[in-house]
């Protein structure tokens, strides 16, 4: 498996490039930002690369740094986003502005990456809330700098609100109600909105 690749930038295109390693040419995805990081064609720089085996191919994923890197791991581990749509979010928002959003719960600056629906950007948002303080986002950010838009609910009212966020997504209410219901009892009594959004979507997704 490849780690990383130090040689020459030979050519760029949308959404990757061409890194030339002893006379060895890679083609490497790219997101836009680790693009604009590398040095000006035929200049030398260094990629991350997380190495992706099928069965058709074998692709190579390239970051100009761990930051990005890390990102893209938590991204492409959640339901629904593969190595493209990661790539596309981390291309419109920086480690740290993705992080923001998360915390803040803001859906429509995460659904503004191609690929990215509310459905898709609520799940980033009920699995991702809490692990944000884990992931690397470059100097300057704090997660107490970030103003949250609203105060969670109290509990009844949260399962409420849970049961009306999933049938806005498209869920039928009579399955939305029945998966925040089995949430809720697991979680016991005050469960939170998000928890609830969160297992909830877990219960719906298909198996």
């Amino acid at each position: 498996m490849i780690g990383k690749l130090t040689g020459r930038l030979d050519s760029t295109f949308d959404g990757g490039c061409i890194f030339d390693v002893n006379g060895v040419g890679y083609l490497v995805f790219c997101s836009a930002r680790t693009l604009t990081a590398l040095p000006a064609a035929p200049g030398i720089g260094a990629l991350l690369i997380e190495t992706v085996v099928r069965e058709d191919a074998i692709l190579l994923y390239g970051f100009a740094d761990a930051t990005e890197r890390d990102w893209y791991r938590t991204l492409t581990a959640i339901q629904g986003v593969g190595p493209k749509v990661a790539l596309g979010l981390l291309s419109t928002l920086a480690p740290a502005d993705l992080a923001r959003a998360i915390i803040a719960g803001d859906k429509g600056a995460i659904s503004r990456a191609p690929g990215i629906g509310a459905k898709l950007a609520m799940r980033l948002v009920a699995e991702l809330q809490g692990k944000v303080g884990s992931l690397p986002t470059g100097p300057g950010f704090s997660p107490g700098t970030v103003t949250i838009a609203a105060q969670l609910p109290p509990a009844d009212q949260a399962q409420a609100d849970a049961i009306s966020a999933l049938t806005n997504l498209g869920w039928k209410r009579p399955e939305a109600s029945a998966a925040v219901n089995r949430v809720a009892k697991r979680l016991g009594e005050g469960a939170e909105l998000e928890p609830l959004i969160r297992e909830a979507l877990k219960e719906l997704a298909p198996r």
